[in-house]
């Protein structure tokens, strides 16, 4: 929902009313992930997309429907072996999407909501999905000290709130199956996690580095650069990045060491013993989720070798990726810098980095993610095929 937020304030504040669709479970090889969002206004405006145009059409039909009565509405999208000419997604996936309409009344709360994500405060939105003992569409807002609103159960919101804080924590959406609920039925809720973008720390001034601040904010990181020279580690030569410190890179990284989590992610391009020896001895022993290092083959082996010496366990050099990136043939900081997103994503996502004409395994898969605690994971939120 983050990317038609303002759309959304936007006809709100001229009292136009809107459904918001979004994907709520996938089956298979489906395009969009869970939390995939689309508004649809009752003007027939559009903002935002769900599937990359495989059932757009029907959801907006369907969100005219929702806003001509009022009522949310769950419904399934998909082809089946026996009605393939169905509306559906044509790379064979099923995608679950819950609409819901937003009355103009409900201005405060998506303004707040709005305000939380431009001020990067963490906040997760926790929906009931299923219709049976509570209704669909009732919604719980859950920051890190609180929660308002509800789900029509003070227990359910109480373990809900609590299993969304853990989904915040992590940057995950998705459902949540409740066990024992203290409702006649368990309810299937799904949670929105609008958490702070992840961090990617890049270390070295140089012009490789600059090519991977660019791409850093593109795929949506919050870029920090460093280097311990002033006269290169500026905003002039670094306009893409959202911070430019100018420290020591290992005494800088253990200055922020706890606001590194595994979504965070580590670049050391300095490839001078003096820097990154220093600086991966720190980052190897944080919960990064990928520590990338450039330089050589040969550098890579007197690298490990000191590292070893500074007294790193086996375990602890594992996590080093380096030389940093893909093998794609890649040359100068811009196709480097696509190599290193590449690998990125790749470890990020459980893929291979092979060509996909020379794999089986699905196009879009779900990323790996832990099941919260206190839950249990709902039917249908598996990827693969």
């Amino acid at each position: 929902m983050r990317d038609v937020l303002d759309q959304a304030l936007a006809w709100h504040r001229e009292g136009i009313r809107f459904a918001l669709a979004t994907v709520v479970r996938t089956w298979r090889s489906s395009p969009r992930e869970p939390g995939a969002t689309m508004a649809v206004a009752e003007t027939g405006e559009v903002a935002g997309s769900l599937s990359g145009g495989c059932v757009e059409g029907a959801v907006v039909e369907l969100a005219q429907q929702v806003l001509a009565t009022s009522s949310p509405a769950l419904e399934r999208y998909g082809v089946s072996d026996d009605d393939a000419l169905a509306i559906g997604l044509t790379c064979g996936g099923v995608l679950e999407v819950l609409v819901r309409p937003v009355e103009v009344g409900a201005f405060a709360e998506l303004e707040e909501l709005a305000g939380d994500v431009r001020a990067g405060r963490p906040v997760a939105v926790a929906t009931t999905v299923t219709a049976g003992p509570l209704p669909p569409g009732a919604r719980l807002v859950v920051g890190p000290g609180g929660h308002t609103g509800t789900l029509g159960d003070p227990g359910l919101d109480t373990r809900t709130a609590d299993a969304a804080r853990d989904m915040l924590r992590r940057g995950a959406t998705g459902m949540l199956g409740l066990v024992d609920s203290g409702c006649a039925e368990d309810p299937e809720v799904f949670v929105e996690s609008y958490a702070p973008p992840p961090r990617m720390l890049v270390f070295g001034a140089i012009d490789f580095a600059a090519a991977v601040t660019r791409i850093g904010r593109f795929l949506g990181y919050r870029v920090t650069l460093c280097d311990a020279r002033a006269v290169f580690a500026t905003r002039q030569r670094f306009p893409e990045a959202d911070e430019v410190v100018v420290d020591w890179p290992h005494r800088y990284l253990a200055a922020v060491r706890d606001q590194i989590d595994e979504r965070t992610v580590i670049c050391v391009l300095t490839h001078d013993p003096k820097f990154d020896v220093p600086v991966l001895e720190v980052a190897l022993r944080t919960p990064a989720g990928y520590v990338g290092a450039m330089g050589s083959r040969r550098t890579h082996q007197d690298r490990l070798r000191r590292l070893r010496e500074a007294g790193l366990e086996p375990h602890e050099l594992a996590r080093l990726s380096s030389p940093i990136g893909l093998d794609l043939g890649a040359r100068g900081p811009e196709e480097t810098a696509v190599s290193i997103a590449a690998e990125i994503v790749a470890v990020q996502g459980g893929g291979t980095g092979r060509r996909l004409s020379e794999t089986r395994s699905p196009i879009h898969r779900r990323r790996p993610d832990a099941t919260p605690v206190g839950t249990r994971p709902a039917a249908g939120t598996e990827g693969g095929a």
